[in-house]
């Protein structure tokens, strides 16, 4: 793979409206989140355009999207005018060539079996593990960022998890966690299944493993996770329930009631950034970045994610750059 950059919110945007404004072969979007507003409307007609002129674009996003615009458990959520207006874009959208499909629609619940996965592929490019919803009220208000990553590779691999994650939500069913190798990275996905993260597996083990952890993401670690990073040296940056919606402030003091910890994130704009560097005994350092938040809610309800885990210095340190600058 090659080396991963690290591009704020405003940056990824960009780049991804100007990738699919070049793309030749295929476009494929996957994300919680999908409106068509005065913020990623330029974004939207790139996907229009890219189709018209006979790329293949399909896009899956979850119907989530119609609980945070018309609010979550209103009986009349698909009807607000906001709804209505993405109910409209998607509806122009497939009459000039795009597939679109909307996940997550026979959930139980407004919080489970959701598709929480953030990734754009454009040809051979590759936007991901951050945590950016094309949504424009988070583009604007979230603190946050997006790894693109040129390789080939990783495309086909991100293509063929995309394919399959569209079909078994079509037919109403999870799909096994995936790891994926390339060189000294990992990327690692979980396919939906209740009770069963390859991620949050994963970062439990590198916990485990740690002698200093720091900790990034917009919710209070729980679960076995939380529990581990009591033990060790930590540095613990998440949203304090003041800078949260009523949803998230609640899943936010659940997590500090249970776990007992308390955050060091002191800044003004909403946290939606999501990675762990730990640090090990040997001085090496590996982390993990993505769309996970880390809380073990997501793993029992069966939220579909993917990360990166990485031993790259050069990834690392724009990491830490990112922490510097927009989370200290």
């Amino acid at each position: 793979m090659s080396s991963p950059k690290l591009l704020a919110t405003p940056d990824y945007i960009q780049e991804a409206i100007e990738a699919i404004t070049n793309a030749k072969h295929r476009v494929m979007f996957m994300s919680l989140m999908f409106t068509d507003d005065d913020v990623t409307d330029d974004f939207v007609d790139a996907l229009e355009a890219a189709a018209l002129r006979g790329v293949s674009v399909k896009i899956a996003a979850d119907v989530f999207t119609y609980g945070e615009l018309g609010g979550h458990f209103l009986p009349f959520k698909f009807f607000t005018k906001k709804s209505r207006e993405t109910t409209s874009s998607v509806r122009e959208l497939t009459q000039k060539g795009v597939v679109f499909n909307w996940l997550g629609r026979f959930s139980a619940t407004p919080v489970n079996g959701r598709t929480h996965i953030k990734c754009l592929i454009v040809d051979d490019i590759v936007f991901s593990f951050g945590g950016v919803n094309l949504y424009g009220k988070d583009i604007l208000g979230n603190n946050d960022y997006m790894f693109l990553c040129k390789d080939a590779r990783l495309a086909d691999d991100l293509t063929h998890e995309f394919n399959q994650i569209t079909k078994a939500d079509t037919n109403h069913h999870a799909y096994r966690s995936h790891k994926f190798s390339y060189d000294d990275n990992l990327v690692l996905t979980d396919g939906g299944f209740q009770g069963d993260s390859i991620i949050y597996r994963r970062a439990c083990e590198l916990a485990k493993q740690a002698d200093e952890i720091l900790l990034v993401s917009q919710y209070c670690p729980t679960g076995k996770l939380s529990r581990i990073i009591k033990q060790k040296k930590s540095r613990l940056y998440f949203n304090p329930p003041q800078l949260a919606g009523a949803l998230n402030k609640l899943v936010i003091k659940v997590g500090i009631f249970f776990s007992g910890h308390t955050t060091l994130y002191s800044r003004n704009r909403y946290l939606h950034a999501k990675f762990i560097i730990f640090t090990m005994p040997d001085g090496s350092k590996t982390a993990l970045t993505g769309s996970h938040n880390f809380v073990y809610g997501g793993v029992l309800l069966g939220t579909r994610e993917i990360a990166l885990e990485t031993k790259d210095p050069k990834i690392i340190s724009q990491l830490e750059k990112f922490f510097r600058q927009n989370v200290a």
